[in-house]
C-alpha cells in the first residue's frame, strides 16, 4: 500500500502532480519542474523528504558498532552536531545505502538513511549492531523539511526563537543543531541538502510539520517537488541510490572513492569494516568499470539505461536529464575503466534510438554554487 507523509494533504491543497516514489505518494512538481529548480538555484525552495528515515543508535560502544558498519571514519566526528556522508557496504563491497551519520554524544548517533532501503537498512544495521550492544530505535514520529538556496538560512533562522538565531546562522556545513521556532516547535536544523545549494534539513516532530510548513510558505519560501530535487541533485553531482549505485557497484565504481577511509585505529591495527578487504583489493588492481559525466551539445536528452559507446567498450547511461542550469542534457554513465580524455576529443558517443550522438566528458559537479564549473560549457 503506497505511503503518504502527513504534508500529503498539505501538498494537495497547494496544487501538487503526485506520483509514487519508492511506495510513497509524493509530489513531483506544483506546476513546473523547472521554475523550482531555477527557484532553488536563485532563491529558496522546500522539500518534503518526510519518507526518509531517522535511524537512533544508543550504547556505550555505538562509535565502535559505527567503526564496523560504515566505510567512511566516524573518528572524524569529535564534535556533538558533526555530520558525516559515508557508505553501507555488504561483505562483497557492494553498496547496501548511503547515508549521512550524525554525532550527538559518545552513546548516542543518529543516522538519516533512504526512504527506498529502509527495511533492508533496518534490517542489516539490526542484526550488525547485536554484537555491539547498540540499541537501534527508528523514528517514524518524525517528519522531515529541507529548505534549500542562496536565501535559505536566512528564511529559516527569521522563524527561530531568537536565542537560536546567533547558532544556526554560525552553524557549520554538514553540522546541526538542537532549535526551537519562535512558537516552540522542537527542530533537529542540520545544514546538509541533496540540491548543491546551500540550506537546512530540518527534522522535527510530525505532529508539528504542516504549522511549520506553513510559517515557511508565510516567510517566503516555496515549495518544490522531487522532479526539481533530481535535477539539482544530478547537476551538483550527487549519486542517486538505486540508479547510481547499489549492491553490485562498490564506492570505486560510483565515483565515491572520498567516502572510503582505509585507516588504522588507535592499536595501529586497519579499521575492521564491513567489505574493507574488498575495497583494499581494489584500491589496489583497480576496478573493472568507472563513473563520468557526461553532457550532450545536441538538443535531446540522455536518459537511463541508453547505451555508452567507448574506445574501452560499451556502458550505460545511469542518470540523465535535461539540466535547467546548462540548457544542456546531462549524465553520469558507468563504463568500463580507462584512461578517457575530458572534452570531445575522448570520442565517447550514447546510442539514442540507433544514432550514435557524440558527447563529452567532463568532471562534475556539473553545477556549483549556481554555476557551471569550469569545463562543462565549453
Amino acid at each position: 500500500m503506497t505511503q503518504k507523509t502527513i504534508l500529503n494533504d498539505t501538498h494537495r491543497a497547494l496544487g501538487a502532480k503526485m506520483v509514487d516514489f519508492g511506495g510513497w505518494d509524493m509530489p513531483i512538481h506544483y506546476g513546473s519542474q523547472i521554475e523550482e529548480h531555477h527557484l532553488v538555484r536563485r532563491d529558496a525552495g522546500m522539500f518534503d523528504v518526510s519518507h526518509m528515515t531517522v535511524v537512533d543508535l544508543r550504547g556505550a560502544r555505538t562509535r565502535a558498532f559505527l567503526r564496523h558498519l560504515v566505510a567512511n571514519s566516524v573518528d572524524k566526528l569529535q564534535k556533538p552536531g558533526k555530520a558525516l556522508y559515508t557508505t553501507m557496504l555488504d561483505r562483497n563491497g557492494g553498496v547496501i545505502d548511503d547515508l549521512i551519520v550524525y554525532f550527538m554524544a559518545e552513546d548516542f548517533f543518529r543516522l538519516v538513511v533512504n526512504a527506498a532501503t529502509r527495511d533492508k537498512d533496518l534490517a542489516w544495521i539490526t542484526a550488525q549492531a547485536a554484537a555491539f550492544d547498540v540499541q537501534v530505535s527508528e523514528r517514524p514520529e518524525f517528519a522531515m523539511i529541507a529548505v534549500q538556496g542562496p536565501t535559505a538560512r536566512e528564511r529559516v533562522q527569521g522563524l527561530l526563537r531568537e536565542t537560536d538565531r546567533a547558532g544556526a546562522a554560525k552553524l557549520a556545513r554538514f553540522a546541526a543543531m538542537d532549535a526551537q521556532t519562535a512558537t516552540g516547535i522542537p527542530l533537529f536544523v542540520a545544514r546538509t541538502g541533496y540540491t548543491g545549494e546551500d540550506g537546512y534539513e530540518i527534522v522535527l516532530p510530525e505532529n508539528e510539520a504542516v504549522a511549520f510548513w506553513n510559517a515557511l510558505l508565510d516567510a517566503g519560501v516555496k515549495p518544490a517537488g522531487l522532479g526539481a530535487r533530481d535535477t539539482l541533485r544530478l547537476e551538483a553531482g550527487m549519486n542517486l541510490y538505486g540508479q547510481d549505485m547499489d549492491e553490485t557497484v562498490s564506492p570505486y565504481e560510483a565515483a565515491l572513492a572520498w567516502t572510503v577511509a582505509l585507516d588504522v585505529g588507535a592499536d595501529s591495527k586497519p579499521r575492521d569494516f564491513i567489505g574493507r578487504d574488498v575495497l583494499e583489493q581494489q584500491k589496489a588492481n583497480g576496478v573493472p568499470r568507472q563513473l563520468i559525466g557526461l553532457v550532450m551539445d545536441e538538443k535531446g536528452v540522455l536518459r537511463h539505461g541508453q547505451k555508452v559507446l567507448t574506445a574501452h567498450g560499451e556502458g550505460e547511461i545511469l542518470s540523465g536529464t535535461f539540466s535547467p542550469t546548462l540548457g544542456k542534457a546531462i549524465a553520469f554513465a558507468r563504463v568500463p575503466a580507462g584512461d578517457i580524455a575530458l572534452g570531445a576529443e575522448g570520442g565517447v558517443r550514447v546510442d539514442i534510438r540507433g544514432k550514435e550522438v557524440p558527447v563529452r566528458v567532463v568532471k562534475f559537479p556539473f553545477v556549483r554554487d549556481g554555476q557551471p564549473q569550469p569545463g562543462v560549457l565549453d
